[in-house]
């Protein structure tokens, strides 16, 4: 037998040697994590690399979308084994609406098909998880408006994990659209400009945030190998420890995910003191 054809058989062989091997060390970050018992108490995802992953493994982008759906499933179901009680994912910015038409209305469809299927998710209502949108859905269709906010109904009464999704959601728009807010109020209260400026603080931006009531993110992870933060929660993240992962958002695995949270357990926060 030639070097060749041995090689799908060795190849074969190391993948099933590998899978136990995995497991182990899957097992083993899950308990370092566990020991330490220091999870962040809101913690956001920036989920990129969907189109990429897709080009990598030779399918259509859509199909990296769909990929990365059912990730953000498995991902969730990670964050609440630790009892991460904030959670924040960035699923589609404002930017993103520039991009091919298709893309878009396939994106589109697809918020509106995992919306109406997180209604009646058991894991949604036995974790008793607190769904809200963040963004401009505003000009986004009918349907997927209507499913959205029957999703954010459904659960508005929950006591468990607060899911923030970030959907329509830029940085930028979203300090300029609080400050906008809090004008408005503070205009139809009867103060003046002048007024409002030598009164004006953080918390009174911080009140009218998209955000407002829930903590600081204290980590943040973006997938795919970039090192930015392309305008993710640029108010509340002032503070926010980072982690960059290089790996495409669909393949990111639940080891991926216990390094992350080891390297924060690892960190000292001192806020600029």
């Amino acid at each position: 037998m030639t070097r060749s054809s041995r090689l799908p058989a060795l190849l074969r062989l190391t993948g099933t040697l590998a899978r136990p091997l995995y497991w182990w060390y899957e097992q083993r970050l899950e308990r370092e994590v566990r020991a330490s018992g220091k999870v962040p108490n809101h913690l956001g995802l920036i989920l990129d690399g969907n189109r990429r992953f897709a080009r990598a493994i030779g399918v259509e982008s859509r199909l990296g979308h769909d990929l990365g759906a059912h990730k953000a499933y498995e991902v969730l179901e990670w964050c609440l084994e630790l009892g991460i009680p904030h959670l924040t994912i960035w699923v589609f910015s404002n930017d993103n609406k520039g991009r091919a038409e298709e893309e878009v209305g396939h994106l589109l469809r697809l918020f509106a098909e995992e919306a109406a299927r997180m209604v009646h998710d058991p894991r949604i209502h036995r974790n008793r998880v607190r769904i809200k949108m963040i963004g401009a859905i505003e000009d986004f269709p009918e349907k997927v408006r209507a499913n959205l906010g029957a999703l954010e109904r459904a659960t508005e009464h929950y006591d468990g994990m607060l899911l923030n999704v970030a959907i329509g959601y830029g940085g930028r728009e979203e300090i300029t659209e609080a400050v906008r807010r809090m004008l408005r109020q503070q205009g139809a209260l009867g103060h003046s400009a002048e007024e409002i400026a030598a009164s004006l603080g953080v918390d009174d931006i911080s009140a009218h945030l998209y955000t407002a009531g829930s903590p600081d993110p204290d980590f943040i992870i973006r997938t795919s190998g970039e090192i930015r933060l392309s305008g993710f929660l640029l108010w509340q993240s002032a503070y926010s420890e980072y982690y960059f992962c290089d790996v495409y958002w669909p393949g990111f695995r639940k080891v991926d995910f216990l390094r992350a949270v080891r390297s924060f357990q690892e960190r000292v926060r001192r806020f600029g003191r």
